[in-house]
């Protein structure tokens, strides 16, 4: 398909189309009168053999294409607007703007106070967004990051795209103060035997995978798509958790849990900031991921104490 020869006009004129499902109101909405959109709609019809919108009753509903091209082309048209608003300047103090990242709630508990404490300072008319990363992530990176500024996610779920390495984390157990089953130190035992609360998604993946090469098979009893409400699921039951070691500490004391050393050495996470190809050369994006980087430092450089003297689980973290 030769681009030059297509009218990317009807692109807008498509996705309105699709998401009213009604010619007069898709029109409306991008400024072009009933008949032009008629027209626009005609020439879509021919482009792509097929109805896209057919009538039943007395409204209209998405043909098969139809339906598939809704998603596409709402992708193509965030991509195509990300692509025009790109600058070749930035100055952070006077520009009027607004990112939107995709994270998981444990990078905004870690990550995020230290980035937008950087933007009240320096960038006062900058905005962010902080949305959850879809679920798919692994397999449709690419889709997604088109329609983002880019994700916060660990090393091994994303490939093939550009990044900017923020800071390493170690991995913790939280089990319940009163959990009369656990010594002073956790053991493999333990980890086979007791029940498990886990994050539904897949970032913890790695470090759930390296269990089984040490033959151990967790007991899930509980999963959830939160790491922050982890702790309140632990409290006064049997069960463990495994947490990222910076977000355990920044959760400590908020539900009567025992932050405790892996009784094995654990893989780190490396947390990242991705993006699409498309940014790379934008300088209001490149600020945004130096910014990124700054804010990861101050998270490298901040200490984890220990729960007490007795308890060296969370003394340093791990890598």
């Amino acid at each position: 398909m030769n681009l030059a020869s297509l009218d990317l006009n009807l692109v807008v004129a498509l996705r309105a189309l699709l998401e009213e499902r009604n010619v007069t109101r898709a029109g409306r909405r991008i400024g072009l009168s009933q008949p032009a959109m008629s027209g626009a709609l005609s020439r879509l019809r021919r482009h792509f053999d097929d109805d896209l919108l057919a009538r039943v009753g007395g409204h209209y509903e998405l043909t098969a294409l139809g339906q598939v091209l809704l998603d596409r082309t709402s992708t193509a048209c965030e991509l195509l607007e990300r692509l025009f608003t790109s600058q070749a300047d930035f100055d952070p103090a006077v520009e009027s703007r607004e990112f939107t990242l995709g994270v998981s709630d444990y990078s905004v508990a870690v990550f995020g106070g230290d980035f937008t404490r950087i933007l009240d300072r320096e960038a006062p008319g900058i905005r962010v967004r902080f949305v959850q990363v879809p679920a798919g992530i692994t397999e449709t990176a690419g889709a997604v990051l088109s329609t983002l500024d880019g994700v916060i996610v660990p090393h091994g779920l994303i490939r093939d795209f550009p990044a900017t390495e923020l800071y390493e984390d170690g991995w913790v157990f939280l089990v319940a103060e009163d959990n009369p089953e656990v010594g002073d130190h956790l053991s493999h035992d333990d980890l086979a035997r007791l029940p498990w609360v886990t994050y539904l998604r897949a970032y913890d993946s790695p470090a759930i995978r390296q269990l089984g090469t040490l033959g151990i098979e967790p007991r899930v009893s509980v999963s959830v798509d939160s790491f922050t409400v982890l702790p309140f699921l632990i409290a006064g039951t049997r069960r463990i958790a495994l947490v990222p070691a910076l977000l355990a500490e920044r959760l400590r004391g908020i539900a009567a849990v025992r932050v405790m050393a892996p009784p094995y050495e654990t893989v780190p996470l490396r947390e990242a900031l991705w993006w699409h190809p498309v940014h790379t050369h934008d300088a209001g994006h490149t600020w945004l991921r130096d910014t990124a980087a700054r804010a990861a430092s101050a998270v490298r450089a901040r200490p984890i104490r220990s729960t007490d003297d007795e308890d060296p689980a969370v003394r340093s973290r791990e890598g």
